[in-house]
């Protein structure tokens, strides 16, 4: 298992097809590589660099000894696991509840709230995200086909919810994202 600490990495898997899936970001702070620690399983995906990356080595063992002799850790690891599986759980349930470019609205608000950075004049109404995402890995986050979210995207452009400029996404109405999104805080 590796804890990140500088950088940022996507985490890709791809069916016996061929097709290959963004499944998540992560930044320093991060845990990767837990799931097969854990299972003692092959990797269910693979760790790509964005930037430059720094990470430590944790031996399962050496983890597994830490956990047992501190539960708050313990309780911390649970929780960052937990909150992984609801997030896929809710991507499930918005691949079959909503349109795409309501999904891919929904991806933009968890990606703000995760990675997003306050304008400084604007700090309640807009927001940067904070990484770096081509419309490919924004539609296989949404799960949907690149031209559906490239008209998605437009469309939510055009809207005035979202601004975009080379590499750079930036939430222009985080309010009325929320309510394009259904996304109940």
């Amino acid at each position: 298992m590796l804890l990140l600490t500088h950088g940022v990495v996507k985490v890709v898997a791809s069916a016996e097809s061929g097709y290959e899936m963004l499944l998540a970001v992560r930044v320093a702070g991060d845990l990767v590589g837990e799931m097969a620690a854990f299972e003692e399983r092959p990797r269910s995906g693979s760790v790509i660099a964005c930037s430059e990356v720094t990470a430590r080595i944790i031996q399962v063992s050496t983890l597994e000894t830490f956990l047992t002799q501190h539960p708050d850790a313990m309780r911390a690891m649970l929780g960052m696991l937990s909150a992984r599986l609801r997030w896929a759980n809710q991507c499930r349930i918005d691949f079959r509840a909503y349109d795409s470019r309501t999904r891919l609205a929904r991806v933009l608000v968890e990606l703000s709230r995760a990675y997003g950075h306050p304008m400084s004049e604007n700090y309640a109404k807009q927001r940067v995200i904070g990484i770096t995402l081509n419309q490919a890995e924004l539609a296989s986050l949404a799960g949907v086909a690149l031209p559906t979210a490239e008209k998605a995207l437009a469309e939510l452009s055009r809207l005035g919810l979202v601004e975009r400029s080379y590499r750079k996404l930036t939430i222009s109405d985080v309010a009325k994202l929320l309510e394009f999104a259904k996304v109940v805080e």
